[in-house]
């Protein structure tokens, strides 16, 4: 069976194919109340499926916004997209979803598709990669601009575009500074991949406060940014450095994010050591399945839903502009020290 066209819809309302095409596909140019009842009454009694690049031709936009994200398994990412997606209702728009895999070629590609689709907006949240990578990127994103699209980022700024700015030298600075005070001398990192920004900004932010209070870490171990990457790296933190339970000096292990924080954790648990009893552990981040960790995790708490409602208004407003996002230290137990917990 053949699908239903516009010209089915007109026949049946007694109407041109302008005028139907005004009413369905939402041009500003409207018929009467009568004629447009008519044309939408047509419709629905022939089980019309209203074209939807005709109707963004007809208004000049698509009412979608397309959002690269790195991981849509990592629950930092969905709970922006939750952000995106409520703040996008409240403007009439529908969201385009795709993940990257931390991937600056497929970025890249996805950034050119969503282009094609003609999206009123384009959201990328998380970080970014090298100055080579961004160049490119840019290039393609300025196109996208000089043809009417609007560009938020969310993690660090890419020139000419919108930026949501998580503070996150300072909210790591801010936990290395809780953590000393509460007597944690001998620290070790979980640093991330050394090419992304987010993690070498969290890492720099916590060197540089420990070394206010004459510390240094007595080892930093980059690997993934994943539960699995925070698995490996913990697991060789537990062999390398000879923790053993209850024995030596407390270790305090900084991971730039949670999930390597609850991977690392996991590591440890295997090789016999229990957190906080033999080993402390704190994170980033205060992603929302941290409500069922045990034990609690400390961590920097960024309020995730609350970047991607901002990138939303900023990549649908007129002007491009900048917010920062400090974050929040919060303390649970997995960084109590053996004589306090």
């Amino acid at each position: 069976m053949a699908a239903v066209t516009l010209q089915d819809v007109a026949d049946r309302a007694g109407v041109s194919l302008a005028t139907a095409s005004r009413v369905l596909n939402g041009s500003a140019r409207t018929p009467r109340p009568d004629v447009s009842e008519r044309v939408r009454q047509a419709a629905q009694d022939l089980g019309y499926v209203a074209n939807a690049y005709a109707q963004a031709l007809a208004r000049s936009a698509t009412q979608l916004i397309g959002l690269v994200v790195h991981d849509i398994a990592d629950p930092y990412f969905s709970s922006i997209a939750r952000g995106v997606q409520i703040a996008a209702r409240q403007h009439d728009r529908q969201v385009l979803l795709a993940y990257t895999d931390r991937d600056p070629q497929v970025e890249r590609e996805t950034v050119l598709a969503f282009a094609a689709h003609r999206t009123d907006a384009i959201i990328l949240a998380g970080s970014r990669w090298s100055t080579v990578d961004d160049a490119t990127l840019a290039g393609d994103l300025d196109r996208y601009r000089r043809n009417g699209g609007r560009v938020a980022i969310i993690g660090q700024r890419l020139p000419g575009a919108s930026a949501v700015l998580p503070d996150n030298y300072g909210g790591a600075a801010d936990l290395a500074d809780a953590l000393v005070a509460d007597g944690h001398q001998r620290f070790a990192i979980l640093a991330g991949p050394q090419a992304l920004v987010t993690a070498s900004d969290r890492t720099a932010g916590f060197t540089s406060a420990l070394a206010k209070h004459g510390l240094a870490p007595v080892a930093t171990v980059f690997g993934e940014f994943t539960r699995d990457g925070g698995f490996d790296a913990g697991r060789w933190l537990a062999g390398d450095l000879g923790i053993s339970p209850g024995a030596g000096q407390p270790l305090c292990v900084f991971a730039v994010n949670d999930v390597m924080a609850i991977g690392a954790i996991a590591a440890f648990r295997d090789a016999g050591l229990r957190v906080p009893d033999d080993v402390q552990v704190a994170g980033f981040d205060d992603i929302p399945t941290l409500r069922d960790s045990v034990p609690g995790l400390t961590t920097v708490r960024l309020p995730l839903n609350e970047l991607g409602e901002q990138a939303v208004a900023l990549a649908l407003g007129e002007a491009t502009r900048e917010v920062s996002i400090p974050g929040e230290v919060v303390r649970r137990e997995s960084t109590l020290l053996p004589h306090t917990a």
